[in-house]
């Protein structure tokens, strides 16, 4: 396992500091999971920028997701994504 060092606002600090007491968890494994999650949350908005965009097709984006194909279809529709297009629905069939 990596190690990470960053150096925080002190503002940023406290509130890790609250979360830590919050949660009950020690700082390493608070920062793990806050990154986990917006490293997660990162991949989401990649893929739905690029279904949005037609940059990639629906299935494509569920793996950059790492989500399943039917999160991401709810996700896209809470976020009113396009992604049906003629081109995106032949390469999705195709690929299923």
């Amino acid at each position: 396992m990596g190690t990470i060092s960053a150096r925080v606002p002190d503002d940023l600090e406290a509130d890790l500091e609250a979360y830590l007491e919050a949660e009950q968890l020690d700082r390493s494994t608070a920062v793990r999971k806050l990154l986990t999650n917006g490293l997660n949350q990162w991949r989401r908005e990649q893929a739905l920028e690029k279904l949005d965009s037609g940059e990639v097709t629906f299935t494509r984006a569920a793996e950059i997701a790492n989500m399943s194909v039917w999160d991401v279809a709810q996700l896209a529709k809470e976020r009113e994504v396009t992604w049906v297009g003629s081109e995106q629905l032949a390469e999705d069939i195709d690929s299923l």
